[in-house]
């Protein structure tokens, strides 16, 4: 990734100094509601940090033999698993 040019650093700089009630948002108004079919979050994506982990033999085979992706389903069951946790307290 490239470093911005000085000038424009300093122009971002500037901008980011400025106070919120001098920004002009008339070009872009706010949804006074928001549709029911709307997906929230659907482009973040979490920081994703290396761990080593340790499996049973048997438990890794059943991941990997659904095909590629067992890492990301091992992800997405501790996700739920998590989920339902929270709920429950």
């Amino acid at each position: 990734m490239s470093k911005q040019p000085a000038e424009k650093r300093k122009q971002l700089q500037k901008l980011a100094a400025r106070p919120d009630e001098e920004i002009d948002l008339s070009d872009n108004p706010e949804i006074p509601n928001i549709p029911s079919d709307a997906v929230i979050g659907k482009f973040y994506r979490p920081k994703k940090t290396a761990v080593t982990i340790r499996l049973d033999a048997d438990l890794l085979a059943w991941l990997k033999a659904s095909g590629e992706g067992y890492q990301t389903r091992i992800n997405s069951y501790l996700r739920q698993l998590m989920q339902q946790s929270r709920c429950v307290r």
